[in-house]
């Protein structure tokens, strides 16, 4: 059996510079890129929750609230929710800054996946997450509900089978 963490140990910040060459025509941040700096942030917190090498095994709940311009400094701080088996849940939220004009705002939230693999790429268990604010207490807490519901929608579960969403869709 893994041994338990703390959600803190496994915070991370990642801070990026909106560059000509990360964004449309419109002069704003691509979403693909954003993806991708969303993707590497939160690989580094499951990383660090593990201690495995990791890999993706879904993107979901990317919230784009707003556009996020050229030459905004982006802070994308990750932190791992829960952890299953071999698998754990990595919220991420973004703040973008305008510096010259010492404005700062939150921007886009979202939930990844990661598996911890061996060295052979087979899902190793890991350690479970131990939560002790009462921000951590909820996102442990709705994780179960957003696995299950990914599950489901993956039809890896039926919905009959998941158990904490039946209060939510009234199948009791």
């Amino acid at each position: 059996m893994a041994k338990q963490k703390f959600a803190r140990e496994s915070a991370t910040i990642m801070t990026e510079m909106v560059l000509p060459n990360d964004t449309n025509t419109l002069n704003n941040l691509m979403g693909g890129k954003l993806m991708h700096w969303l993707d590497i942030a939160a690989a580094i917190a499951a990383q660090k929750h593990s201690n495995r090498i990791v890999v993706t095994a879904s993107a979901d709940n990317i919230s784009f609230k707003q556009p996020i311009a050229l030459g905004n400094v982006l802070t994308l701080k990750s932190q791992v929710t829960r952890s299953f088996n071999s698998s754990m849940e990595v919220f991420i939220e973004v703040t973008a800054e305008d510096i010259p004009a010492n404005k700062k705002v939150m921007t886009h939230r979202a939930y990844f996946t990661f598996v911890a693999v061996d060295q052979n790429g087979k899902p190793i268990e890991v350690p479970e997450v131990i939560p002790e604010t009462e921000d951590e207490i909820e996102q442990f807490e709705g994780a179960l509900r957003r696995r299950q519901l990914r599950l489901v929608l993956a039809k890896r579960m039926k919905p009959e089978d998941a158990v904490e969403l039946r209060s939510i869709f009234n199948l009791d």
